[in-house]
């Protein structure tokens, strides 16, 4: 069985910065590349960050140079690190195993002032 499970969505203000942490059950977490997407209310979903087993990393433009993704495989986690927030990266954020049905149930980033 797997599961995956997001922390650490919350309200902060522009500027600021919030950790999501993924934590992942089952044994396929070290095969995957693993990727964080996000979907604001009337907006599709769309990938964020991806990062492969081996670490390797893209991002969505309009984050690059201020979200970092990142891993760790002998503890099944996957984190996005996201600094100077803006308000249109208001969105419920989700962790999900690439090439596969596996989602988290999402955790809420809300920037605002």
């Amino acid at each position: 069985q797997v599961q995956l499970v997001e922390s650490g969505g919350g309200l902060v203000q522009p500027g600021g910065s919030l950790r999501l942490s993924c934590a992942a059950s089952g044994s396929i977490f070290s095969i995957y590349a693993m990727g964080w997407y996000r979907q604001a209310p009337g907006k599709q979903r769309e990938l964020v960050a991806a990062i492969t087993n081996g670490g390797g990393t893209n991002y969505l433009d309009s984050v690059k140079g201020r979200f970092t993704i990142s891993r760790d495989n002998a503890k099944k986690m996957v984190y996005l690190q996201m600094n100077s927030l803006k308000p249109e990266d208001t969105a419920v954020y989700y962790c999900h195993i690439a090439s596969t049905g596996y989602w988290g149930q999402g955790t809420q980033v809300t920037v605002s002032s």
